[in-house]
């Protein structure tokens, strides 16, 4: 078995790593549910021994991994996976462990938690062989009746450091003073960094600009007209942070941009559609308001939403005058309510201290 690859430097062990991993198979911890298994199973988060690498074993379905790890996701929606604590009790931190998932690590996640009794825990089928599957709609069926996607929000979205040798552990303080039996671990795909300008969105020159162009005391270009587009969000939600990026857009980036939300029912967007969004009843409420933009960058902002707590389905991203744009990217808390069909919906004491080591997404998850 080969030794941790060897980047970057140790990471800083918190003091919460002293205390006992409540979530590990050892004391009883277990998976109960998780959406996919496609290369490793979930199983693997809890298991007690450190990760380990074998680097000429393969299985039917690719490279054997110690630790979870999900098939590249292709529909809406995330991977999580739901955690029953193997002893209850206060949680004071989470050490998401990426060992050895050097390239195919899970960008991010995020954890939330429940107190249940056993009555409230629904008939979930038996998880049985995992491998090189995914969850089926009677396992989706059984353990929506948690409605987990609303449970306590312990360690919101955050980023996970590829499993190199010396930073491969990621650890997450809570400061929760409750009790908690199960968690939810949310694991979210990576968009990537675009390739090229033809990996993004580029409008044409506007024709009807000014001979000369002159500019606002903000700096902001005095032009005509302006490009947009409109997306559906994979889950209603309140948007946190916005990430637009102009990756290699240097010469041809738009001067501004403003990003507004709004929620429209399933009939409501293909009118939409139909009438090519001129919906004068539509009310766009703002998310960030026109801002100047940077060639060649990634820009960040906290969205306005998240004062206003307004849940939104669908966003519409505004440039000025024209340009291109390589990544949007909206960060946030998804909401119970969904305004699609039902065919649409993704299917989607005595205290102790807790560690929970996560694997591959991570490679192990602990939670202490």
């Amino acid at each position: 078995m080969a030794d941790y690859p060897k980047e970057g430097k140790t990471d800083e062990i918190p003091n919460f790593i002293q205390f006992t991993d409540l979530a590990s198979e050892h004391v009883g911890g277990k998976v109960l549910f998780a959406t996919d298994d496609f290369f490793a199973p979930a199983e693997n988060l809890l298991k007690k021994h450190r990760p380990s690498y074998k680097p000429k074993e393969y299985t039917e379905f690719g490279k054997w991994m110690d630790g979870w790890e999900t098939r590249r996701r292709r529909t809406p929606g995330h991977d999580w996976c739901i955690i029953q604590l193997g002893i209850q009790g206060l949680i004071h931190g989470f050490d998401a462990d990426t060992a050895f998932f050097t390239g195919n690590h899970a960008p991010r996640i995020s954890i939330q938690a429940a107190c249940l009794q056993n009555e409230d825990i629904p008939n979930i089928p038996p998880r049985g062989t995992k491998l090189g599957c995914a969850a089926t709609a009677e396992e989706f069926e059984a353990i929506e009746k948690l409605e987990s996607e609303n449970w306590h929000c312990l360690v919101p979205m955050e980023e996970l450091k590829p499993g190199y040798s010396g930073s491969n552990h990621n650890y997450f303080p809570t400061s929760s003073h409750q009790r908690w039996t199960h968690l939810r671990l949310n694991i979210f795909p990576g968009i990537g960094k675009s390739k090229s300008m033809a990996d993004g969105w580029e409008t044409a020159r506007r024709l009807d600009r000014p001979p000369i162009i002159e500019t606002d005391k903000d700096g902001v270009l005095l032009v005509p007209g302006s490009e947009w587009a409109i997306f559906r969000l994979a889950h209603p939600g309140v948007v946190t942070q916005i990430e637009i990026d102009t990756h290699h857009f240097k010469g041809n980036y738009p001067d501004t941009c403003k990003l507004d939300g709004c929620i429209l029912t399933t009939p409501e967007e293909e009118e939409g559609i139909l009438q090519k969004w001129h919906l004068p009843n539509v009310k766009w409420k703002p998310l960030l308001s026109v801002t100047k933009l940077s060639s060649n960058k990634k820009h960040f902002f906290d969205s306005v939403a998240l004062q206003l707590q307004n849940v939104i389905t669908h966003v519409k991203i505004t440039i000025a005058p024209d340009g291109g744009l390589s990544r949007l990217r909206l960060w946030g808390f998804p909401s119970s309510i969904c305004l699609l069909r039902p065919s649409e919906r993704v299917l989607s004491s005595r205290r102790f201290p807790v560690i929970v080591p996560l694997r591959a997404m991570s490679s192990t998850f602990k939670i202490t």
